[in-house]
């Protein structure tokens, strides 16, 4: 959060000029740039074509531009639109797995949570986790104790102790010195062990970064597939895509072929949609699981660390997590079958109860609906049932390990699998897709180069950190959420907001992310919406939905130079994105958080 800005202008100094960093151009010399992505689509061949914007498109498209395959990914929303920016957004072995004795998937996400947190420091961090231990008359059950005991020794021993700590009981103080409101009749003790979390839609953007930047490959955000092309003998050879939204100044073909050797479909929950594109007939293998999470000020839960609470009755239990920035905290999941529309999860009343009423019941100090400030829910892409296979019919007992099927065409699906596990679900279509290749793949490329890949912003992030803000017109604090944010960016942020200090003021009131990185996120993350910049790049409405609604307008005149746009249609674009997340929150039964009247939208010409 910003706790006040210094008095000179937002000009870095001599030590910002020699610590700039330095951003190398892609090499084709493009940039992250939509209209010229967009060109780039129709005017080249590719070997790889990855349908899906979302963490595992994201992974495969760096996996296979790193090993020299021509790349491209096309998505026909947002990056990480979908369930990749409404996640957990923990990066975590998964305790409950091996309750259910499915090891290798433990094992192999703590592997993948150490590759993270080397290959990401800045997106991802280590996050302790507290189990609250309840009893009567101040004796918890030696049965429950054992079973957490021996679950943390196991989750130890699979991988967790790679973090650099290992599990530890602590006693009721210390306990109750993580979460204050506990209550303190049925309180005994607890256990400590570490996980780590991650922005979840900004790990998804700076992989794909990394991919276009770094390694050539090209990615365009709305562009929709509408149709596979196959050639004479039935393989899959490419694809139309439809851009979904024009580009100012800059003709469009209505659709564009994008012609590839492999498709890759790495759309999850969505991926039977493309399958049908491909297979004529809709397969019905996904079996969507919906969860969902609120967000509370942590002065009404004041978590310091994460904590696992149980849901009393459903064998489940929910995380208290708190914002790594910020005076947040968010509460969730919930694992329920969802049978609605795959493009609009709802967020229901009694989901909200089921999360509210989980914590309620060990806290002396009670939420309420009206302290809930956002709300968001995602679908997990499980496997349904195949004809004669039963499978349980909680959604929670259902496996997270993931699958790759080649059709008979030639087209690569990937599916199920987890945020933490992306990066190796990635590795598995990629070599796929390098056996449909051939010899025409090139020298070297069944070699996967991404598990010891430091990802954009990583490269120069502790020299950031050792030298601070000191030379930038932020505070400590507020550089080191830039930092935690953006990596070794940060700097490059900073510098667009020379000479007009009125950018370092926070982006929406009572958050962290700044006007600047609004800018930033135009410019440079190729943001073309409203609601990109207040739902992904800057997760705003995640957490202050109604606060965000108000923003919108300010925030679409921020941005209007640099998209090009009209005052007329940003206004309107403005007051959807209002409208629907004032909707979202009346939906979740938050008729009073709904109900903030928006300011009007701020005078002068844009465009």
């Amino acid at each position: 959060m910003v706790h006040g800005l210094w008095q000179s202008l937002a000009v870095p100094g001599p030590a910002a000029s020699a610590r700039r960093f330095d951003r190398s151009p892609a090499p084709d010399g493009h940039g992250f740039r939509r209209a010229v992505a967009l060109e780039r689509l129709g005017a080249e061949a590719f070997d790889v074509l990855v349908v899906g914007g979302g963490i595992t498109g994201a992974g495969v498209a760096l996996d296979a531009a790193s090993r020299g395959l021509s790349t491209a990914l096309v998505e026909r929303h947002d990056f990480a639109s979908g369930t990749s920016s409404k996640s957990s957004k923990m990066v975590h072995g998964g305790i409950r797995y091996l309750q259910q004795r499915d090891f290798r998937l433990v094992y192999e996400s703590l592997h993948e949570r150490q590759r993270l947190l080397d290959n990401a420091p800045h997106l991802v961090t280590p996050l302790p986790f507290l189990i609250p231990l309840f009893g009567k008359a101040g004796v918890v059950s030696k049965q429950v104790t054992r079973a957490y005991s021996t679950a943390l020794w196991l989750y130890d021993l699979t991988g967790g102790i790679r973090i650099g700590k290992r599990h530890r009981r602590i006693d009721k103080a210390e306990t109750l010195s993580h979460l204050p409101t506990l209550r303190t009749d049925a309180l005994v003790a607890g256990f400590l062990y570490y996980d780590a979390r991650a922005d979840d839609a900004r790990l998804t953007l700076t992989i794909l970064r990394t991919a276009v930047l770094d390694h050539g490959a090209v990615a365009a955000n709305y562009a929709e597939v509408t149709e596979l092309v196959h050639d004479g003998t039935g393989r899959v050879r490419g694809a139309r895509v439809r851009p979904v939204l024009p580009v100012p100044g800059a003709p469009v073909e209505p659709e564009i072929e994008v012609r590839a050797e492999v498709v890759v479909n790495a759309t999850g929950v969505w991926a039977d949609d493309v399958r049908a594109l491909d297979e004529g007939t809709h397969p019905h293998s996904i079996r969507p699981a919906k969860g969902i999470h609120v967000t509370v000020p942590r002065q009404k839960l004041p978590a310091d660390i994460a904590a696992v609470v149980p849901v009393a009755g459903d064998r489940r239990s929910v995380f208290v997590v708190p914002w790594a920035d910020g005076d947040d905290v968010y509460i969730g999941t919930t694992d329920t079958d969802w049978d609605g529309p795959l493009d609009d999860p709802a967020c229901l009343p009694e989901d909200v109860d089921y999360v509210v009423d989980a914590v309620n019941a060990v806290v002396t100090e009670p939420l309420e609906r009206g302290d809930v400030t956002g709300v968001w829910a995602g679908l997990r892409p499980l496997a349904a049932a195949a004809r004669g296979q039963h499978l349980s019919a909680r959604t929670a007992d259902m496996s997270r390990r993931h699958l790759v099927r080649v059709s008979e065409s030639g087209m690569v699906t990937v599916t199920g699998g987890k945020l933490t596990t992306y990066r190796q679900m990635a590795e598995d279509a990629v070599n796929a897709a390098v056996r449909r290749l051939g010899t025409a793949a090139p020298a070297g490329a069944d070699r996967c180069r991404t598990a010891k890949m430091s990802l954009r912003g990583a490269a120069g992030l502790a020299e950031e950190r050792a030298a601070g803000a000191r030379a930038y017109a932020v505070d400590d604090t507020t550089f080191a959420e830039l930092l935690a944010r953006h990596g070794d960016e940060a700097p490059a942020v900073l510098e667009l907001a020379g000479g007009r200090p009125e950018l370092l003021e926070p982006l929406v009131p009572g958050l962290p992310a700044l006007k600047v990185e609004a800018l930033w996120a135009a410019r440079e993350e190729m943001a073309v919406t409203v609601d990109d910049v207040l739902e992904r790049r800057t997760r705003s409405l995640l957490r202050r939905a109604a606060a965000s609604a108000d923003a919108a307008p300010a925030v679409a005149a921020l941005v209007a130079d640099e998209w090009g746009r009209d005052r007329a249609s940003l206004a309107q674009e403005a007051e959807r994105f209002a409208d629907a997340a004032r909707a979202g929150l009346a939906r979740a039964g938050l008729v009073d958080a709904a109900a903030s009247p928006g300011p009007a939208v701020p005078e002068g010409r844009s465009g």
